[in-house]
């Protein structure tokens, strides 16, 4: 393989793959990014939670880890979402000025590997990643090594108005679990005349990959991209159509509704949470906002398990979520500081009560047994269901989640083809022209490798 010239970065207007010089800056040229002196070494740490709830916790810890080491100062930012975080972060390298701490969202994980700008945790000083959770730790996992610290780590549950259903003359105690028990769901709530849609759904490729996953069906060719880089995607299989022909089957029965926008959790969340559908299908780590949500708007939350696609069998989710890189061009003391910050914010007693406020898994198995033993669970039961979930999820290919330098323009190339299978085009011609729009994406990114 020829070392890279180019890197593929994301145009943050269009998503669109575009070339840029690959950083391979010294540590000496980049010294001056970050502030080390006898009396304070400063760690920049750059994160996407721009919501009080979550940026407020992280800031919450960094003042307390200040105050313990009052020889480091980290100081938290938030920079924008993945994409525009990511981005900065290159463009931050390339002008000699990186942060030294990054929170980079999974799906850019070959694109971190492949910038040049990030240098494995497993180099700056040896890492027990024993305590990790199996799936989490797995989706990590690069060829034999974990070159980041999991931090935020999610999978996706059915969120459902127990009221509504209860008033629908619908059992909350038995939530649906796969698409045709969603469909029969939606066509009793339409016959009780209750005026709520019946889903908010947004096109998600997320989604996507996680059905497919359910099916035992990896969305990459080449084990997933793990074995070696992806070259082809399998979004026109069976497994791909019967989730295209989900989203269809509930738009053209009148069940499903969202803003219009890609991917806008955000927006099918708040309708969900206003009342103004029975259910929705999203992460976990939205589930601290949702029941704030429901308890402000007077409802009963239910949570359960990811429905699937009928006739298969429960493969396993797989993991979403983000983790946290040490970038190269810092020095040795700042790598240090951040590494030993990244550790501390995701220890034990902190993932426990990262868990409780976000709702997102803590990434340690030590945090799960301190939540079972504070009667966390027994006083938290909607938290169990997303729990049971991810641990009785065995890895293997398919779970263990896509690895492509072109997985986020893949990602819109797939749910621009939920869109249009919303927008009446059929499921057989938008499945396979979609696979062959996201297979050239893969091809133009590999380009670089030859």
């Amino acid at each position: 393989m020829n070392k890279l010239t180019t890197l593929p970065l994301l145009a943050l207007a269009s998503l669109s793959l575009v070339s840029l010089p690959l950083v391979l800056l010294s540590v000496a040229s980049q010294a001056a990014a970050q502030s080390t002196t006898a009396q304070t070494t400063t760690v920049d740490f750059w994160h996407t939670f721009g919501d009080a709830k979550r940026s407020g916790w992280i800031q919450a810890r960094a003042d307390e880890y200040n105050k313990a080491h009052p020889n480091v100062k980290v100081v938290p930012s938030f920079k924008g979402d993945s994409n525009t975080t990511f981005q900065s972060t290159i463009l931050g390298a390339r002008q000699g000025q990186p942060p030294a701490l990054v929170q980079v969202d999974g799906t850019s994980t070959q694109l971190a590997l492949d910038s040049g700008v990030f240098q494995p945790v497993g180099s700056i000083k040896p890492v027990d990643f024993s305590d990790y959770l199996k799936p989490v730790i797995q989706y990590y996992t690069v060829g034999g090594k974990v070159n980041s610290i999991p931090f935020n780590a999610s999978s996706p549950v059915l969120y459902f108005n127990k009221d509504l259903m209860t008033k629908a003359g619908l059992n909350p105690q038995n939530p649906p679990s796969t698409f045709a028990a969603i469909l029969n769901v939606c066509a009793k709530l339409s016959a009780a005349k209750i005026d709520v849609k019946c889903v908010a759904l947004t096109p998600f490729s997320w989604l996507f990959e996680q059905w497919l996953s359910e099916q035992n069906v990896a969305l990459l060719n080449n084990g997933n991209g793990r074995a070696s880089r992806a070259t082809a995607t399998n979004i026109d299989s069976a497994a791909g159509r019967k989730v295209f022909q989900f989203y269809k089957d509930l738009n053209d029965k009148g069940y499903l509704t969202n803003t219009g926008k890609l991917a806008d959790t955000v927006g099918t969340n708040a309708i969900f949470t206003a009342q103004k559908a029975l259910m929705t299908i999203n992460s976990t780590a939205g589930l601290g906002n949702i029941l704030d949500g429901a308890k402000q708007s007077g409802f009963t939350l239910g949570v359960g398990v990811l429905p699937i696609a009928d006739g298969s069998t429960r493969n396993g989710v797989q993991i979403g979520g983000a983790s946290l890189w040490v970038t190269k061009g810092v020095s040795k003391g700042v790598s240090e500081a951040a590494l030993d910050f990244a550790l501390f914010m995701t220890n034990t007693k902190n993932m426990a009560d990262w868990h409780k406020v976000t709702g997102y898994y803590p990434v340690r198995q030590s945090s799960v047994n301190l939540l079972r033993n504070q009667g966390w669970f027994a006083s938290s039961p909607l938290q169990v269901v997303a729990f049971n979930q991810l641990l009785s999820t065995s890895p293997n290919v398919a779970n263990a989640g896509s690895l492509s330098g072109a997985t986020i323009e893949t990602r819109t190339i797939i749910e621009q083809g939920l869109q249009k299978v919303l927008s009446g085009q059929s499921v057989v011609s938008v499945a396979a022209a979609t696979q062959d729009q996201a297979n050239a994406a893969i091809t133009d990114y590999n380009k670089n490798f030859k």
